[in-house]
This record gives C-alpha cells, structure tokens and sequence, in this order.
C-alpha cells in the first residue's frame, strides 16, 4: 500500500500464483471493480464471499471499516509479525510480498492462528479518544525542541539564559563576552523561536483544560475508569489518562501475560543448543504505555514505599549496581501494570497501596 499506488493480489487457493493488479491509492470503486473482475476469472459468484488483509501502517483504520462495509472480511496485520526469509540476502519486492502475503492469508483462515498477529481495531470513538493526549505529547517535545534550539543558539555565543516567562525583557540585557549586544540576525531568530514557544504554550493550555472539563462533567465508563486510577496515590492525571485511552479503555485482557505482552515488557529468552541468553524486554506492542509505565514505576518506589511492590523491587534489586537497579524497574513496571489492570477489573487496591485523601 503505497502512496500513490495500491497492489492487489486475488487467489482462490493455494497452488496457484495469484492474479496481480496495481489500482491508484485510495481508489475504493477500482477496488471494487477489480473485486468483481476477479470473481469474473476465477468462475465464481458474484455473491461468494471475499476474505482480505493488509499491513498495518500510514493508512490505519479506515480502509478496514469501508471493506467491512462492503461485506469483506478483512483482518489488519501487525507488520512485524509477518514470517521473512533468514538469508543475509533475500529478494524484497512488492510483488514478492504479495504472494507471501495472500499465502499467509490462506493458512490463516484455514485454522493457523499464529501464522501472524492480527491488530484490534478500535472504533471511531475510540481511536478518536486518543487524539487528546497524543497532541498534547506532540506538542510538548515540540516546546522542548524550541527550547532547546534558543539555549543553543546562545550558548554559541557564550550567553547562558534559562527560557522562563520573562525571557524577552532579560533578553534584552544579555551582553557578549566584549560587552556588545547579541548581533540583530541571532536575536530577531531567538525572538522568533520564543514566539513558537508562546503559541504552542497557548494551545497546550487551551488542550489541558478542555481534558479537565472532560474528567469534571463526562459519564462515560471510559472518564469513570480514569477517576478510578487518580484515587491512588502515585497516579496523575496524565498517566491516568493515557493508561485508560491507550489501554485499559478499550481492550479487553483475558490474563496478566496478556497485559504485559501489548505493553511489550515480557522477556525475550533465546535458547540455542548449549547457549542460552536474555535478550531483554521485546518493546512490543503499545509504545505509549511502555514509556509511561515505566516512569509511573520509578514514581510508585517515591509514592508507594510501603507498598508490596516497592518492597519486592527494594529486596531484589535496590542493592544493586545502577544497571541492576534499571533490569528491576522494568520488571517492576510490569508488575503494576498488571496490578493496574486488576484494581480497574475487580476493585482489588494494590497489596499495601495507599489512597489519596478523599
């Protein structure tokens, strides 16, 4: 699925290579004629079913629901889940992809669920949700960027000048190593670069309240889910927030493996003959909720000292060396996150975890 091109591939079972054909990007009404074309080839019914897939990538979610809708099955595949070749050199091409991908497809419906992974696709509602949070992360880094261009900038010149509200007035006094004024090329790019630093301010802000009138007025289970979590001692509301929308909201866990395989915190063991080794966590799934579960973790051990978990972590691994210290946080992650998970499911608080005050 490129950019300005699409690949099909239609077969009716293995055994035969599949008929092949390139549509414009995006073009759902040639995809539907070439559908019919297919069946046409193929000798079958117009009105036989249609079993479909396709990597999950730039184009995300859409193009699911619009072949949902025209009564394919389509299934979302998780690209790095897909069987490839061992070789130093293998041949890489859209056409050899193709094949491999409707042969996959193939075995799959035919009852070999871990030929690949297949991704949950949320609904409208619930990939909107995400759309919060995620810009104001966005725009974040991007205020960090800025900021650190304007101290790099004038660091370049010997000047050292932290970047607070009062910026532009104590600016104005900076002085070189000769005492001469910052040159007017390098302070009209400085001024420019702090006036992207308020604009984004402005609109972190108009993003932050909009999220606290939803935490105040919203009834949905979703918002339900998030007060729930702020009850603990240790959870804020921008972790709380994107546990719930990220994870807790809209998945639905069977097991704590479960949990601790979509965060992508479970161990990689690699067994060969005699050798045997750890290649660490497998970084899977949900890089979001890996990243905060992780600081979250250092911020239980502060908040939460007396509680089960950070007494386990402190036994195990709190005299070690700083690289003992990092393998034990990211086990410990893992560990609240399941606990997280049963507190929102059954109620259960963390053994030893403390509340807010009401």
């Amino acid at each position: 699925m490129g950019n300005s091109q699409w690949k099909l591939g239609f077969t009716i079972g293995l055994g035969q290579a599949p008929r092949q054909r390139t549509i414009p990007a995006g073009d759902l009404a040639r995809l539907q004629t070439e559908v019919s074309k297919a069946k046409q080839r193929f000798g079958l019914n117009q009105e036989n079913g249609v079993v479909s897939c396709y990597e999950a990538g730039r184009d995300g979610f859409w193009l699911h629901r619009a072949l949902t809708e025209a009564g394919i099955e389509n299934v979302v595949v998780d690209s790095a889940s897909l069987e490839v070749n061992r070789r130093f050199r293998r041949v890489k091409t859209d056409r050899v992809d193709l094949g491999k991908l409707v042969t996959m497809l193939i075995r799959y419906q035919a009852g070999e669920q871990k030929v690949w992974r297949v991704v949950r696709v949320p609904t409208v509602e619930q990939e909107d949700g995400r759309q919060l949070h995620r810009e104001l992360a966005s725009l974040k880094r991007e205020r960090t960027q800025h900021i650190n261009r304007i101290k790099g900038l004038l660091v370049n010149q010997g000047v050292r000048l932290a970047v607070k509200s009062d910026f532009l007035k104590r600016l104005e006094e900076v002085r070189l190593w000769d005492g001469s004024p910052l040159p007017p090329g390098l302070g009209g790019r400085v001024r420019r670069e702090y006036a992207r630093i308020e604009l984004i301010n402005q609109q972190i802000k108009v993003l932050e309240a909009e999220r606290r009138e939803l935490l105040r007025s919203a009834t949905d289970r979703q918002t339900e889910m998030i007060r729930h979590l702020l009850r603990l001692r240790g959870i804020g509301l921008n972790s709380a927030w994107l546990y719930v929308k990220e994870f807790f909201g809209w998945r639905q866990f069977r097991n704590r493996r479960e949990v601790g395989a979509l965060a992508g915190l479970t161990p990689t063991p690699y067994q060969s003959g005699d050798g045997n080794r750890e290649q660490g966590i497998d970084k899977a799934g949900n890089c979001h909720i890996r990243a905060i579960a992780i600081e979250i973790a250092w911020g239980w051990l502060r908040h939460q000292p007396d509680s089960a978990l950070s007494q386990w972590y402190q036994e195990r691994f709190g005299h070690g060396n700083s690289r003992m210290r990092r393998i034990g946080i990211v086990a410990l992650a893992r560990k609240l996150l399941i606990a997280l998970w049963r507190y929102l499911e059954t109620g259960e608080i963390p053994e030893g975890a403390m509340l807010k005050p009401t």
